[in-house]
C-alpha cells in the first residue's frame, strides 16, 4: 500500500524582510558591485604574476572571445552597447600596440585601466537586482497560480477554481534534512547544490527555499534563461545572479568567482548547480564544475583569517537531488548528449523551454496532469565533505567533533594555499556526487526505462550504443511477464541499496508490481511526442524513442544495477 506523504508548514527562520542576508545585499549593491570588481582585477593581476606581457596577451584574449561571441553567437539578453564596448577596447588595445612608445611601467599601468574597465562591466553583468517587494510578488502568483492549476484538475465541479483542497506540496514532495537545513541557516551559511536537469528547476528551487521559512538564496542562474521573459521576471525576482556560459575568458571567470566568494562571506545564503548545466543524459552528475564550488572553500578560509572561529563563520553546504518522473527538454538534451565526440562544442541553446508560451503551456499540463516531483534535502556537510551535527560541528567518519579551521593552517597560522584548496575542491565534490546518489528517489518511471533499456541492451550485445539506439522500432518488443520478472529483480536490488542507505525511493514504489509498471508506463515521457515505453498489442513492451528511453534509463545507472542483466 502506497504511504501517504506528510506535509508540514513551516514558520519563516526571519520574519522580518530587512534582516534577510540578500536584503542587505541589495542595500549594498553598488559597492558590493565594486568590491567584486576590484577584488576580481587582483585576482587577474595575481594570476599573471604582474607581467605586462602576460595581462596584455590575457586582454587580447577575452577581447578576440568577445568579438567570436558577438558575431556567432549572440542573445537578445546582451545589452545593446556590447558591440560598441568591445570596439572601445580593441581601439585601447590597438594605441597601447602602435602609439607612442611608454615606459614599461606607464603601459603597464595603461593595461590595468582596460582591465579595470572590463572587471567593472562583468560585475555589474553578473549582479543580481534582487528587490524583496518583487520577490514577495512573484512568491505569491507562483504559489496561487499553480495551486489553482492544481485543484482545478483535481476537484471537481466549478468550486474547484477555488477550492483549497490540494496544495503544491502535493505535487512537489519534500522529502529529507528539512530541520537541520532550517536550524544551520540561522547559524552559519548555507550553500545549496542541487541536481540539475531541466529548466525549471530554477523556479522550483526557489520556491522549496520559500516554502521551507527560509530567506531568498542568491542564485547561479544561466543568462540564457533571461532570454525568455517568463524566466528573466523570476530570476530577477528570485535575487538570481547571472552566469554566462557562453564566456571562458579568465577575467570573466574569475569575476564570477569573486562574486560568489564575496557573496557567501557576505552572508548570504548560496545556491547554485555544480554539475554546470543540465544533465544532457540523464545521469546524476559524476563530473561537477569546481569553479563556483572552490568558491564556498575559499570564503570559509577567510572567515577564518578574519578571525570569524563561531558557528556564524561556517560555510555548510548541502546537497538536494531533484527527482521527476520525467523532462520536457529530454528530446534535445539526449540529442546533444549523443551528439558530443569528447570535445567542448561551441552550440546555441535551443530546447523546448524556447519561448514563454512554451513554458506556460508546460505549466498548465504538467499541474493539471497526475506527475510528482519530489526534492529531497540531504545532510549537511562543511566544505571539506564531513557531515555537521544539529550545532554546526564537523564530525569525523566516526562521530567525533573535529576543527575545520585546522584544514587551512600551515606553520601555525590561517593562510591560503591553492594547491591544497584544489584538492579540497576536488575531495567536496566528490562527496557531493556520492551524497546525490544516497539521496535520489527512485521513481516508477526510472524503474521500468531502466529495465527495458538493460533488456533490450541485453538482446543486442553484439551493438553499440549508436547502433542500440538506431535499431528499428519493428525489432524491438519486450514481453510483458519477461519484463514484469525484470523489473521484479531490479526493484530488489534497489531495495537492498537502500537498506544499506545507499538510495533512496519514493513512496509510491510499494505499489504491487503490475500496478508500479502502469504508473510508471503512464508516467515516463507524458509529454513527448513519442513515447519512450508503452504497451504493444498482446502486452509486450514497445518504444517509439530509444534514445529516449536511453536517457530515463540513465537516471539509475551508476549503482551496479547493470550487472543484473550480465
Amino acid at each position: 500500500m502506497e504511504q501517504k506523504y506528510v506535509k508540514h508548514k513551516y514558520e519563516p527562520i526571519l520574519p522580518k524582510q530587512a534582516e534577510w542576508p540578500v536584503v542587505k545585499l541589495a542595500r549594498e549593491r553598488k559597492e558590493f558591485v565594486k568590491k567584486v570588481a576590484d577584488e576580481s582585477e587582483k585576482r587577474v593581476l595575481k594570476s599573471t604574476g604582474d607581467d605586462p606581457e602576460i595581462l596584455k596577451e590575457e586582454l587580447e584574449t577575452t577581447l578576440y572571445r568577445e568579438k567570436l561571441r558577438i558575431k556567432q553567437n549572440p542573445w537578445a539578453v546582451d545589452p545593446d552597447d556590447e558591440a560598441d564596448f568591445w570596439r572601445e577596447v580593441k581601439s585601447s588595445l590597438l594605441l597601447l600596440s602602435t602609439g607612442p612608445k611608454l615606459e614599461p611601467g606607464k603601459k603597464f599601468e595603461e593595461y590595468k585601466k582596460i582591465l579595470n574597465r572590463i572587471s567593472k562591466r562583468y560585475s555589474e553583468e553578473i549582479a543580481s537586482n534582487f528587490k524583496a517587494t518583487h520577490y514577495k510578488f512573484t512568491r505569491s502568483m507562483v504559489t496561487y497560480g499553480f495551486s489553482r492549476l492544481l485543484n482545478a484538475a483535481r476537484v471537481k465541479g466549478f468550486k474547484s477554481i477555488f477550492s483549497n483542497q490540494y496544495t503544491l506540496q502535493d505535487k512537489i514532495q519534500i522529502t529529507g534534512e528539512t530541520d537541520q537545513l532550517r536550524d544551520l541557516a540561522t547559524k552559519g551559511t548555507i550553500v545549496m547544490v542541487p541536481t540539475h536537469f531541466s529548466n525549471l528547476d530554477s523556479i522550483l528551487i526557489g520556491w522549496i527555499i520559500s516554502v521551507l521559512g527560509l530567506p531568498p538564496f542568491i542564485y547561479g542562474a544561466g543568462l540564457n534563461l533571461f532570454n525568455i521573459s517568463i524566466f528573466a521576471y523570476f530570476m530577477n525576482a528570485l535575487g538570481a545572479y547571472k552566469v554566462d556560459r557562453r564566456k571562458k575568458n579568465l577575467l570573466y571567470l574569475e569575476t564570477l568567482k569573486t562574486y560568489s566568494k564575496e557573496a557567501i562571506q557576505f552572508g548570504c545564503h548560496s545556491l547554485f548547480f555544480p554539475g554546470g548545466t543540465r544533465s544532457r543524459s540523464g545521469k546524476i552528475e559524476k563530473r561537477l564544475k569546481l569553479g563556483l564550488l572552490s568558491t564556498a572553500i575559499e570564503a570559509q578560509r577567510t572567515n577564518y583569517q578574519n578571525g570569524k572561529f563561531d558557528v556564524s563563520g561556517k560555510v555548510f553546504v548541502v546537497p538536494v537531488t531533484i527527482n521527476y518522473h520525467f523532462v520536457l527538454e529530454a528530446p534535445s538534451l539526449i540529442r546533444d548528449h549523443l551528439s558530443i565526440t569528447g570535445q567542448e562544442r561551441y552550440y546555441k541553446e535551443n530546447d523546448e523551454f524556447s519561448t514563454s508560451y512554451k513554458i506556460s503551456k508546460f505549466l498548465v499540463k504538467f499541474f493539471t496532469k497526475g506527475s510528482d516531483i519530489s526534492v529531497s534535502i540531504g545532510r549537511a556537510m562543511d566544505v571539506l565533505g564531513n557531515f555537521v551535527d544539529e550545532n554546526g560541528r564537523s564530525l569525523d567518519k566516526k562521530g567525533r567533533v573535529i576543527h575545520t579551521r585546522d584544514y587551512f593552517v600551515s606553520d601555525g597560522k590561517i593562510s591560503e594555499d591553492q594547491q591544497r584548496e584544489e584538492e579540497y575542491t576536488n575531495r567536496l565534490g566528490l562527496r557531493i556526487v556520492e551524497e546525490f546518489h544516497k539521496i535520489n528517489r527512485v521513481f516508477s518511471s526510472h524503474l521500468v526505462a531502466f529495465t527495458a533499456f538493460e533488456l533490450i541492451q541485453k538482446k543486442n550485445k553484439k551493438l553499440d550504443l549508436f547502433d542500440l539506439i538506431r535499431l528499428p522500432e519493428e525489432e524491438i518488443h519486450i514481453p510483458y511477464d519477461e519484463f514484469k520478472s525484470a523489473c521484479q529483480m531490479v526493484l530488489d536490488e534497489i531495495l537492498n541499496l537502500k537498506s544499506h542507505g545507499m538510495i533512496n525511493t519514493a513512496p509510491h514504489m510499494s505499489l504491487p508490481m503490475d500496478e508500479l509498471i502502469d504508473d510508471g508506463l503512464k508516467n515516463v515521457g507524458m509529454y513527448h511526442a513519442k513515447r519512450p515505453l508503452l504497451k504493444g498489442q498482446d502486452d509486450n513492451l514497445i518504444t517509439e524513442d530509444m534514445s529516449l528511453l536511453y536517457f530515463y534509463h540513465n537516471r539509475l545507472t551508476g549503482y551496479g544495477l547493470e550487472k543484473l542483466f550480465k
